[in-house]
C-alpha cells in the first residue's frame, strides 16, 4: 500500500515540477521582449515560480540591457500584489533587481513602501538598497543612506553594509574614507572578510598606494583571512605600477606554493610590470607563459603588449599578434589594431599594413574598420 501511495503522490507532483521548468525554459527562449514581459507576469501568479531567482535576474537583465526600463518597472511593480511582498527577502530581491538595472529611485521607493506591505526592514533590505545605489554609480548617496537610515530606522549595520560602504568609497577614490570605515567596522566588533580586504586591495594597489596596501596585507592573518587569487592579482598590479616586475614573478611562485593557480590577469600584471620597466624580452617571455598556465591571451594582454612592441620597433611580433587576435576571435578595440597599421605605414611597410586592414575587413567573428594613413 505504501508503495502504491508513494508512486501516486510522486506522479501527481511531477506535472507541476515539469510545468515550472517548461515555463522557465519558454521565458529563456522568448526573443520578443513584450511577449517576455506578458509571459513573465502571467507566470508570476505561481508561487513556486516566484522563488526562481535565476529567471527573475535573467529577465530583468535582458530588459535593462535593451534599455526597456519601463518594462523592468512593469514586471517588478507587478510583484507587489502577491503576499510574498510582506517577506523581507522577497522585497530585498526586488530592490536588488532595480539596482542592477540602474533604477535606484525605484529601489528607494520600494524600500520606503515596505512598512505599507507589513514588511519589517532590517540590515538585509538596507544592504539591498545601498547596493542598488552602488550599482547605479551614485556613490555619494551610499554614505548618506548608510548614516541616515541606520540611525532613523535603528538598523545596526552588519559586515555586508560596511563592505558596500567601503566599495563605494573605493569607487570614488576616497581611500582615506574607506580605511576609516574599515577601522569603524573593527570598532564595532565586526571582523573583515576576504571581500573587505580584496575591495581595499583593488583600490589601494591600483591607485599607487602600494605601501598602504602592503600594511593592510599584513593584517589579514590577524583576522584568519587567507589571500585568494584576487588578492594576489591586486598585489601584482601594485608591483607592476611600482616597476617591481622581478618581485611580481616571486609573488607568482608564492601563489603556486600556496596551492593557488594564477589566472590570466595575474600573468597580465607581470607583463605590465616588464612593459613599465621597458623590458621587451621579459614581456614577450611572459606572454608565452600564458599558454603554460592553460589560458588564452585576454584582450587586455594585447592592449598592454601590442603598443609596446610598436614602440620598441618589433613590428614582426606585432603583426603576428594582430593575426592571433583575428584567428583566436579575441575582440579588441579597433584603435589597438590601428596603432599597428599606422606604425607599419610610417616604417614604409605598406603591404604589411594593407594585409592587416584586409584581415580586419574580412574577419568573420568581428570586422574592424581600419584606415591606411594617407589614403581616402
Amino acid at each position: 500500500m505504501y508503495r502504491v501511495l508513494h508512486r501516486a503522490l510522486c506522479t501527481a507532483t511531477e506535472p507541476a515540477t515539469g510545468s515550472i521548468k517548461s515555463i522557465s525554459q519558454d521565458l529563456y527562449k522568448e526573443s520578443k521582449l513584450k511577449s517576455l514581459v506578458d509571459k513573465f507576469k502571467k507566470a508570476s501568479d505561481n508561487d513556486r515560480f516566484r522563488k526562481k531567482t535565476g529567471i527573475y535576474e535573467d529577465t530583468v537583465r535582458r530588459l535593462a540591457g535593451a534599455k526597456r526600463f519601463r518594462w523592468v518597472r512593469d514586471i517588478l511593480e507587478h510583484q507587489k500584489q502577491y503576499s510574498d511582498i510582506s517577506n523581507e527577502g522577497f522585497s530585498a530581491r526586488l530592490i536588488t533587481l532595480y539596482g542592477k538595472s540602474g533604477m535606484s529611485k525605484h529601489a528607494r521607493k520600494l524600500f520606503d513602501e515596505m512598512p505599507q506591505h507589513n514588511c519589517h526592514r532590517t540590515a538585509l533590505s538596507l544592504n539591498a538598497l545601498l547596493a542598488a545605489y552602488l550599482h547605479s554609480r551614485k556613490y555619494d548617496v551610499v554614505e548618506t543612506l548608510f548614516r541616515d537610515l541606520s540611525a532613523q530606522l535603528s538598523i545596526e549595520p552588519d559586515l555586508v553594509t560596511y563592505n558596500t560602504l567601503i566599495k563605494s568609497f573605493c569607487e570614488m577614490g576616497a581611500f582615506d574614507s574607506a580605511l576609516e570605515a574599515f577601522k569603524e567596522m573593527e570598532g564595532k566588533g565586526l571582523k573583515p572578510d576576504f571581500i573587505t580586504f580584496n575591495t581595499l586591495f583593488d583600490g589601494l594597489y591600483s591607485k599607487g598606494r602600494f605601501d598602504e596596501g602592503e600594511k593592510l596585507w599584513g593584517q589579514m592573518g590577524g583576522y584568519n583571512v587567507v589571500p585568494d587569487v584576487r588578492s594576489y592579482c591586486s598585489k601584482l598590479v601594485g608591483l607592476a605600477g611600482e616597476k617591481k616586475a622581478g618581485e611580481a614573478v616571486e609573488v607568482l611562485k608564492e601563489m603556486e606554493k600556496a596551492g593557488l593557480k594564477p589566472d590570466v590577469f595575474c600573468v597580465n600584471a607581470v607583463i605590465r610590470g616588464f612593459v613599465n620597466e621597458g623590458n621587451l624580452d621579459e614581456a614577450k617571455k611572459w606572454f608565452g607563459e600564458i599558454a603554460n598556465f592553460g589560458y588564452d591571451p585576454h584582450k587586455t594582454t594585447y592592449a598592454t603588449l601590442v603598443p609596446f612592441l610598436c614602440e620598441k620597433g618589433d613590428l614582426k611580433t606585432a603583426i603576428e599578434m594582430c593575426k592571433e587576435i583575428f584567428n583566436n576571435r579575441c575582440r579588441v578595440d579597433a584603435s589597438l589594431l590601428q596603432v599597428v597599421v599606422d606604425k607599419l605605414v610610417s616604417e614604409n611597410m605598406v603591404s604589411e599594413a594593407k594585409e592587416i586592414v584586409e584581415l580586419g575587413k574580412t574577419n568573420r567573428y568581428c570586422r574592424y574598420k581600419l584606415n591606411l594613413p594617407g589614403e581616402e
